[in-house]
């Protein structure tokens, strides 16, 4: 079983025989970046778990306005939410990058969860750290400046993405300038200019799709 499988929660509590049986029972979806695997408002009766790439979450307010949610990388899950709720998709996924991922449907879970209570709990568990990000994330939009968030948000990305080099942290995160903004709830001209300021003051070099941050302790003092 591949390292950043076993720590998915779905297999995180499994012994190497049953993550095997999981792993065969679940189908393989490749998404050209770009695609939509699926939108907001669509049925919701499968999880995902990716295997390569990156995907994003987001919403698009009534005017158009789109506010990107989360960015997923290997091993991390997401529509887990309707197995326990069923109903339309709170959000639209998307691949930012060529992404690989496996499909888990409700029915084909079911007996997972009934037959082994620990996969219920880690799921749980994963929801709950969801839901804890969430809350943090609507807490730093009404309490942090733009230039906070942006730091939060680099840093955040940094502890899944990050590579460390000889010349500091290099996070290639894949994102445009606008769907960086999206992230942080801002607009990409205050988005941009923060990171203008942090570049100014050595604390990280600009990238295509990427960033170096350089003063990852700065960084944290200033996200708060």
């Amino acid at each position: 079983m591949d390292d950043d499988l076993s720590a998915s929660p779905l297999f995180a509590a499994l012994d190497e025989t049953a993550a095997a049986s999981l792993r065969s029972s679940m189908t393989e979806v490749r998404l050209p970046r770009g695609d939509m695997l699926f939108d907001e408002g669509d049925p919701g009766d499968r999880l995902y778990v990716i295997t390569a790439g990156k995907i994003k979450l987001g919403r698009t307010a009534p005017d158009g306005r789109e506010n990107l949610l989360a960015i997923l990388g290997r091993g991390e899950m997401f529509g887990e939410l309707s197995l326990f709720d069923p109903g339309p998709r709170t959000a639209g996924a998307s691949a930012v990058t060529d992404a690989t991922l496996l499909e888990l449907g409700h029915d084909d879970l079911e007996p997972w969860l009934t037959g082994r209570p620990e996969v219920a709990t880690h799921l749980l568990a994963a929801l709950a750290r969801r839901l804890r990000r969430t809350n943090e994330a609507m807490a730093d939009l009404i309490f942090s400046d733009v230039p906070g968030r942006v730091a939060k948000a680099l840093l955040n990305l940094a502890t899944r993405f990050g590579v460390q080099g000889e010349d500091g942290l290099h996070v290639t995160h894949d994102l445009t300038q606008e769907e960086l903004a999206q992230l942080v709830g801002a607009s990409r001209e205050t988005v941009n200019k923060a990171l203008a300021d942090f570049a100014a003051r050595g604390w990280l070099r600009l990238e295509a799709r990427a960033v170096v941050l350089l003063d990852v302790e700065r960084l944290t003092r200033r996200a708060g």
